[in-house]
């Protein structure tokens, strides 16, 4: 029983250090107590890209640092279009055998290269507090209102606090996604 990260780099505008930022993903997980087969997923895209996921499923224009995606269904019997025979070795298809598919988390290195002197201080700050703040959302967590943005500000802190260290900008809080400076419209499902 294992909860897996996975991550892919599918953009060049800026470096990205997915190993570290898997690690981080996977501590955020153990400390929010996911547990067993869990699997979840950051995707490190362009601009363009996360420009029309924001656009398709949030109905806004332009790019934004990160969306997060969570995955609200059970999972459902195996099998394949068009014969729905097995989905391969090893796996007999029993819904009890899949693993808790907690969602992806899309990243715009770019726009947090760009939005990280004003908020977090550095781009590794910016890309820790992405990262922590996607998988916040996909276990539920928002700021739709004031209480629901302070408990979820207040979590980034202590989790960016215990596996990624001091931010760089000595005045960083965090800030709601779509707030100036701060994380952009996270969800897709939420």
């Amino acid at each position: 029983m294992t909860v897996e990260v996975f991550a892919a780099d599918e953009q060049h505008d800026q470096p990205v250090d997915t190993l570290r930022l898997v690690r981080l993903a996977e501590a955020v997980l153990a400390d929010e107590g996911v547990r067993g087969d869990a699997e979840l997923s950051v995707l490190f895209v362009d601009e363009g890209s996360i420009a029309e996921l924001n656009k398709k499923f949030l109905g806004k224009d332009g790019p934004t640092d990160v969306l997060a995606f969570p995955i609200d269904e059970e999972p459902t019997e195996s099998g394949r279009s068009p014969d729905s025979g097995g989905s391969g070795p090893g796996f007999t298809g029993e819904v009890e055998e899949a693993p808790a598919l907690l969602g992806d988390v899309v990243i715009c290195p770019a726009v947090a290269h760009r939005n990280a002197p004003e908020h977090a201080g550095s781009y590794e700050d910016e890309m820790a507090l992405l990262v922590v703040h996607g998988v916040l959302h996909l276990l539920g967590m928002d700021h739709l209102d004031d209480d629901e943005a302070e408990e979820m500000e207040e979590r980034e802190r202590e989790l960016l606090a215990r596996h990624h260290g001091v931010m760089t900008n000595p005045r960083f809080r965090p800030r709601p996604a779509g707030a100036p400076g701060g994380p952009g419209p996270a969800g897709g499902a939420r």
